[in-house]
């Protein structure tokens, strides 16, 4: 990638809102026509920044937003005046007038919850009830689907709580392992029967929700009302390196500068603790990003950056603020500004997120999750 004049920053995160847009309708290819996607976009749009994702997920249709709490909520309120949005986990009960008041679709989580959530409120306050049918996390639990729906019961009669549907969250759905397809099987089945019971006892609910990303591109099922979105919508694999059936473009790319440039004789150290020692005449850039900007020093020695088309190897470890690069290989010259990428596409090669991560045992949510704030986001394609 030759450096952008018009970007003066140190590093950057660049979001691709047309591979976002891309992502959005290969998913709804898969979703059964009676299914509507639901739109994840907590923890900040998973790193990409709600509020240009937001807006763009508006313009492609999308009406349905779930975030992890109340002040992601808000947030997303403002990008989307008229959209549902839906708050997966806890909100403690005192604020119940302002789910109310905006309008935010509450999960309930427990009778002790459900009973405050009614003590707080002046208004119905609108909700779905959690089921914890194998996460073991948080959510309402039964020995049968039957008798969890018995305990949903009471909550029908708290006026001051509007029951709209109900949900759970799936343990191992991203996994072909066969015991956790069954796994995920029971789980499905045991919402989907509690569900069907509560419709008999004469609690029909408008919405049954339970497939996340590598559920409902995998084995989408009509009965869900909602597919909850989030990972494959910024174009990361749910279990990598496990494929999900479509092609994914990934959203974020992460990109720095280099700031300078020298040529190192054998023996010479790089970074701290010295575990980089040059074995024959090295040619060494620093480039302006680090572990503060979510670049993670687990990294160190292990992973490459894209200069010029040419994947270079880190050398030493990856500090607060710079890192070094191992630029020998690159036939063309460097120079002080030249766009460095961190993970994305430079010319004919690329790194993703799904890849770093797997360097260091982690996911590739995390990386992006992980971009500090202040990287600034850079939106194209909009």
């Amino acid at each position: 990638m030759e450096h952008n004049q018009q970007v003066h920053y140190r590093a950057w995160a660049e979001i691709d809102l047309s591979a976002l847009a891309h992502n959005v309708a290969a998913v709804r290819e898969i979703l059964p026509s009676q299914t509507t996607l639901m739109a994840v976009v907590k923890a900040n749009a998973y790193g990409h920044g709600d509020a240009a994702i937001c807006r763009k997920l508006w313009d492609l249709g999308v009406r349905w937003f779930a975030v992890s709490n109340l002040e992601e909520a808000l947030a997303v309120r403002q990008y989307c005046p008229y959209g549902e949005i839906f708050i997966l986990g806890y909100t403690p009960p005192e604020f119940a007038p302002e789910l109310a008041r905006n309008n935010i679709i509450q999960g309930v989580l427990s009778i002790e919850h459900a009973n405050q959530l009614q003590a707080y409120a002046h208004q119905p306050v609108r909700c779905h009830i959690k089921l914890d049918t194998g996460m073991g996390r948080i959510g309402f639990r039964g020995n049968s689907p039957e008798e969890c729906a018995e305990k949903l019961l009471p909550l029908f009669s708290l006026d001051r709580l509007s029951i709209e549907g109900i949900y759970t969250h799936f343990a191992a759905a991203d996994s072909p392992n066969q015991d956790d397809i069954a796994y995920t099987d029971a789980q499905e089945s045991f919402i989907i029967d509690v569900y069907d019971t509560l419709a008999q006892r004469g609690r029909k609910l408008k919405h049954l929700h339970f497939m996340n990303s590598a559920a409902a591109v995998t084995r989408p099922n009509p009965r869900a009302t909602l597919a909850r979105i989030g990972i494959v919508m910024y174009g990361l694999e749910p279990n990598y390196p496990v494929h999900v059936p479509i092609a994914l473009k990934p959203v974020m790319s992460l990109h720095s500068v280099v700031s300078h440039v020298k040529t190192v004789e054998p023996g010479a150290c790089i970074s701290y603790g010295r575990t980089y020692t040059a074995q024959e005449p090295r040619k060494i850039a620093t480039v302006t990003i680090g572990y503060a900007d979510g670049y993670a020093r687990l990294l160190s020695n292990r992973a490459s950056a894209l200069v010029h088309g040419v994947a270079c190897p880190i050398v030493g470890r990856v500090c607060m603020d710079q890192l070094m690069l191992d630029v020998t290989d690159v036939p063309a010259e460097i120079q002080p500004g030249d766009t460095v990428t961190m993970f994305g596409t430079d010319g004919d090669a690329s790194i993703t997120a799904d890849e770093l991560a797997a360097m260091y045992g982690t996911i590739g949510y995390e990386i992006v999750c992980g971009i500090s704030k202040r990287v600034p986001r850079v939106t194209v394609n909009g």
